[in-house]
């Protein structure tokens, strides 16, 4: 279990004036709620966010934050940021029970080579970069890793191809596609002349052929109607 202690300070004045004189001081001012309990209203020191933020969990992160002599474990529910220099102005934090399952997005990670399908010009394509999933809080995984070393051109990994850690469930749909191996446009129009050419047929570009030919269309209208004026 990855627990990140994290000190704040409770009973901060609110209000936005009170809350730019904070950040100034270099503490980020938020917001503790959760288990039926009041909510508090605390600050932090940012250097102390950024380090409670930055583990190897990011926001996934089980905190365990300290104030007022007691203890309480946490996540990071949201995180406003200033719209230019995206520094942290406010975030909230929930309080949860370590024990009790709760959803959340995990991100998917590739690993290995692909090289059967590079090395016949093939291109893969990550369509999902994190999974929602069901976990207790205790138990969430920091990533899960989807292994791409076998692929092969067409070759499709779907959500039921995962291999989800202990504890770990997911309600996506399981023919959902997380990685596609596929040709690339101009390994799929090299591959259409060559078939062209050993057939003894000459290979017309469909495609490049409509799109060049309605500019020279037009080019040529225009010339003559302004010739004409």
């Amino acid at each position: 279990m990855n627990v990140v202690p994290l000190t704040v300070e409770t009973g901060r004045e609110t209000g936005k004036g009170a809350s730019r004189r904070l950040r100034a001081e270099g503490r980020i001012p938020g917001t503790v709620y959760g288990l039926d309990q009041p909510a508090a209203t605390v600050t932090v020191a940012r250097s102390e966010l950024r380090r409670a933020l930055t583990t190897p969990a990011g926001v996934n992160a089980l905190i365990q934050l300290k104030y007022d002599g007691e203890s309480a474990y946490t996540l990071v529910k949201e995180i406003q940021r200033h719209p230019v220099r995206r520094d942290p102005i406010h975030v909230d934090l929930q309080r949860i029970d370590p024990e009790i399952p709760m959803s959340l997005s995990v991100p998917l990670v590739l690993t290995g080579d692909p090289k059967q399908v590079t090395s016949n010009g093939g291109m893969v394509d990550q369509t999902l970069t994190h999974l929602p999933v069901s976990v207790r809080p205790d138990a969430i995984p920091n990533e899960i890793r989807v292994p791409i070393g076998h692929l092969e051109i067409d070759h499709t990994i779907h959500v039921s191809d995962l291999d989800l850690p202990d504890g770990v469930t997911s309600e996506a749909d399981p023919e959902s596609p997380v990685v596609v191996a596929s040709l690339t446009r101009a390994a799929m129009m090299a591959n259409r002349a060559a078939a062209a050419a050993e057939a003894g047929e000459e290979f017309i570009d469909e495609d490049a052929e409509a799109a060049g030919g309605g500019d020279s269309s037009g080019s040529e209208s225009g010339d003559s109607g302004d010739a004409e004026g």
